[in-house]
């Protein structure tokens, strides 16, 4: 297993589309819930150990093998919102294209051929992790840290807020994600074995809310 392959994965600058996506900032920025790196923190975290900690339990899962396809229907079981189940399939078809690149995968390419409007972005990130040689924990680690990292970036083009603050949200907060990674990647071992309903299904309904909102917006910055 190559480590460094988790930077790679993990890169802002990895071609995955994540940077046309807000995770719902643009829509708190708007509603005034995000006002500046204090309120910042505030939605990360909340948005860390809900939607974060489902996504890396999928990711993870993904990453030890289970069958990706009751992994993608489970997700869209944990998503009720239709714009933000429009939203994973698009950054997992992305994503997928740019894994494929990079990591060349037999299961990759099955999930392709099965999903060819793209599965949901945690399943295909695992997938991928499981790909380029890494473990679960990983998958897991890069899928929590995408479900703050995504919003803090967002948020300074939004509110012109000071990158160096936006990052000490980030670093503040990287207790917490330890602690949902290795959460997200125990819960994920269950599946093995008892199968998808060991997985998390925190909720998080002000984002499902403002999600089908924020799809509507005649003129918006972020896709989501």
């Amino acid at each position: 297993m190559s480590r460094a392959a988790l930077l790679v994965l993990a890169d802002g600058r990895f071609p995955a589309g994540g940077h046309a996506h807000s995770g719902g900032a643009e829509a708190a920025v708007k509603a005034g819930r995000i006002s500046g790196a204090a309120s910042l923190e505030d939605f990360c975290r909340g948005r860390l150990q809900t939607a974060g900690l489902v996504s890396a339990a999928l990711a993870a899962a993904a990453a030890l093998g289970v069958d990706p396809a009751l992994l993608d229907s489970a997700a869209d079981a944990r998503t009720p919102s239709p714009a933000l189940r429009v939203a994973a399939r698009r950054l997992g078809r992305q994503l997928m294209r740019a894994a494929r690149a990079t990591w060349p995968s037999g299961e990759l390419d099955a999930l392709a051929r099965d999903f060819p409007k793209g599965a949901h972005q945690p399943v295909v990130l695992g997938l991928a992790a499981r790909a380029a040689g890494l473990g679960p924990e990983d998958a897991a680690y890069c899928c929590a840290y995408e479900s703050v990292s995504g919003p803090a970036t967002a948020t300074v083009r939004l509110l012109s807020l000071d990158p160096f603050d936006a990052t000490g949200v980030l670093a503040r907060l990287a207790p917490e994600l330890d602690v949902v990674a290795r959460a997200a990647a125990d819960a994920a071992r269950k599946v093995v074995d008892g199968g998808v309903d060991a997985l998390p299904s925190a909720s998080a309904p002000l984002l499902e809310i403002s999600a089908q909102a924020h799809a509507a917006w005649a003129v918006r910055l972020f896709a989501s």
